[in-house]
């Protein structure tokens, strides 16, 4: 057992001193937010190259415990009044969202000869675990639509900061601008203990995403409140992102692509299409309501909320609006996701116990 333990950390070790390795070198380069874009890249291109990319499982939640606290902080009273003013925006976004969705979904069933409960499993942003589960239910094969989730996930991280931060042209350095937030160690402190027990609460009382979701809450009522709370030290900031960047990497190995099979092009395609969606309906929104248009399109990014609410916080501004208009529609779309798709699977008269069609992707599609 101790050879074993040894053995572990020493793969540990390795996986992590290479994602240090490649955030370093993607801060050097000012790519914007380093240390998750590298350690992603770094962990993915390892998975692919055959190597078996495994990290623990508490890494992803003290990830997102850090990070979540530090994006609350921007839920000031004033943001709060500002956020509510466009609630009705919100709604309307999370429906095109879901419509958006369901678009694509009819382009990847002719791209890939795939039929109606894949596609929309595949195309729909609800997250890799919850389609699992799902694809599951309805007697899918669970690898392709998963693949085709995680692809979306990486691709927002990997295009749209980068392209946000270039297009808007005001940060040239998007790394010293998280560096240099203001920290004062006790409130730092106060708001790792008050994200904690968010998360510890969230997770006790079942709620998805509690590791998000919890710390997010209660430093967003700290903000709201005013209590002493502060930014983190960005070394922790780095380190947190390094944890989910790997995570995230992991997740896109030499099995998942071998699992999706021909959907992979499809995959690709459809994914483009579906942030294009999200960014046209992002700049009429922006005119609808006068929202600059960065802040509407990292808000309307169908997915990863904690790298789009950094970008805002690169941008510094609209850090608020973004997380907000993310979590109405995860509020909405993750609860309402087993009726939209039992009702998908209706029309298609397809059945949980109803084996799936000869055009599955696990066969080739």
């Amino acid at each position: 057992m101790h050879a074993k333990t040894a053995r572990a950390t020493g793969r540990y070790a390795l996986i992590y001193a290479g994602a240090i390795a490649a955030g370093f070198l993607a801060s050097l380069a000012q790519v914007p937010l380093p240390w998750m874009i590298g350690p992603l890249l770094f962990a993915s291109a390892a998975g692919i190259a055959g190597f078996a990319v495994r990290v623990p499982a508490i890494t992803r939640p003290v990830g997102q415990t850090v990070i979540a606290g530090s994006v609350g902080l921007a839920f000031t009273p004033a943001a709060f009044v500002a956020v509510s003013e466009q609630f009705f925006a919100m709604i309307l976004v999370t429906i095109l969202t879901v419509a958006a969705g369901f678009l694509v979904a009819a382009a990847l069933m002719r791209l890939a000869r795939v039929d109606v409960v894949s596609a929309s499993l595949a195309s729909v942003p609800i997250g890799p675990v919850e389609t699992a589960h799902m694809a599951e239910k309805y007697n899918v094969a669970p690898g392709p639509v998963v693949f085709a989730q995680t692809l979306r996930i990486m691709l927002l991280i990997l295009v749209i900061p980068p392209v946000i931060i270039a297009l808007d042209g005001t940060v040239d350095d998007p790394g010293a601008v998280l560096a240099s937030m203001s920290v004062e160690p006790s409130g730092a402190v106060l708001l790792i203990a008050l994200a904690t027990i968010g998360g510890v609460l969230f997770k006790k009382l079942g709620i998805a995403n509690p590791f998000f979701l919890g710390p997010l809450a209660f430093s967003a009522a700290a903000a709201a409140l005013s209590l002493p709370v502060s930014a983190v030290p960005y070394v922790i900031l780095a380190a947190a992102q390094v944890l989910l960047g790997v995570w995230l990497g992991a997740m896109f190995d030499r099995d998942l692509l071998r699992n999706a099979g021909g959907f992979v092009v499809a995959a690709l395609v459809s994914t483009i299409l579906m942030i294009v969606l999200c960014c046209i309906m992002a700049l009429g929104v922006s005119a609808m309501t006068g929202i600059r248009w960065t802040t509407m399109v990292l808000a309307t990014a169908p997915g990863s909320v904690t790298e789009m609410a950094l970008t805002a916080k690169i941008l510094q501004e609209g850090v608020a609006m973004v997380t907000a208009f993310h979590l109405v529609r995860i509020f909405i779309i993750l609860p309402a996701a087993p009726l939209i798709f039992a009702t998908t699977a209706r029309l298609a008269k397809r059945h949980p116990t109803e084996p799936p069609p000869r055009s599955n992707p696990k066969e080739g599609g």
